[in-house]
């Protein structure tokens, strides 16, 4: 019930905004975003079509996972292996200039107070194109990002509704990119609203990290579930948090359980 009035108010907010989801959905047309499978209850169940939904899933990218993806989101615990590879590889085609990143994690004691990049590209000649870091010791995220002029465009989030994202439960934390706003969300529910410059496209030579502290490069240890980026900003505002609010969501267990940490080759 929580969930279906969540989605309830946020359909009618839709409809108050004429002319701005119109793409909202999936729908790409520069040919660089692939379908993505994703558990239909993180989304409403009362839209009149089904979602067709593109983007990437990092997790199974970055780590290895055994069959299909399934409502199951198991947890995994990093390890001491980079997680780092050649963007080309993470994103074939490149990635859309607007997008969302939406991932479930929770930090562990020894490492609550750590700084971390959650996410970074970086270019050819190791200079950071975009990233977000978790920063445990100030409680903060923050956002960056290579700017027209080839500026770094750096927006810090301090809200104090953030400093429950570090103790050491499952949390979901999003990111809606838009071309001159950037808005953060925690467990669906959204924590502050940037205005910001104009961002320049991804070079794809370079590499792509993801759960790497800053300090030295080594996984951060935290547990988990999922990261996934979607070709679309609207998509951080449509996910609900149903697997944090419930036992169940839709009917379907969320588990518990925690499995090692194995890194594809």
């Amino acid at each position: 019930m929580t969930c279906l009035l969540r989605w309830t108010a946020f359909l009618w907010t839709l409809n108050s905004i004429p002319c701005t989801f119109g793409m909202a959905v999936g729908e790409q047309t520069d040919g660089s975003c692939p379908l993505l499978n994703v558990e239909e209850h993180r989304f409403s169940d009362i839209l009149d079509r089904p979602l067709e939904i593109t983007g990437f899933d990092l997790t199974e990218k970055f780590l290895l996972r055994k069959g299909t993806i399934t409502e199951d989101l198991p947890s995994f615990r990093l390890g001491s292996s980079p997680l780092i590879k050649p963007t080309k590889l993470i994103f074939p085609n490149g990635i859309s200039s607007e997008y969302s990143l939406v991932t479930i994690f929770r930090v562990r004691r020894t490492t609550k107070k750590d700084r971390w990049y959650l996410w970074q590209i970086f270019d050819q000649s190791g200079g950071s194109q975009v990233s977000v870091v978790v920063d445990g010791g100030k409680r903060v995220v923050e956002f960056s990002s290579q700017g027209l002029l080839k500026n770094t465009l750096r927006y810090t989030f301090k809200s104090r509704d953030l400093h429950a994202l570090f103790d050491r439960q499952w949390h979901k934390l999003s990111i809606s990119v838009q071309s001159n706003i950037v808005s953060i969300y925690m467990d669906c529910k959204l924590i502050e609203r940037r205005l910001t410059d104009e961002k320049d496209s991804f070079d794809p030579s370079g590499r792509t990290l993801i759960t790497t502290r800053v300090e030295d490069g080594r996984p951060v240890d935290i547990e988990l579930r999922q990261i996934l980026i979607y070709c679309d900003p609207y998509m951080a505002e449509m996910e609900n948090c149903c697997e944090l609010l419930e036992p169940k969501a839709n009917g379907t267990p969320i588990p518990n359980g925690e499995m090692t940490f194995d890194p594809l080759p």
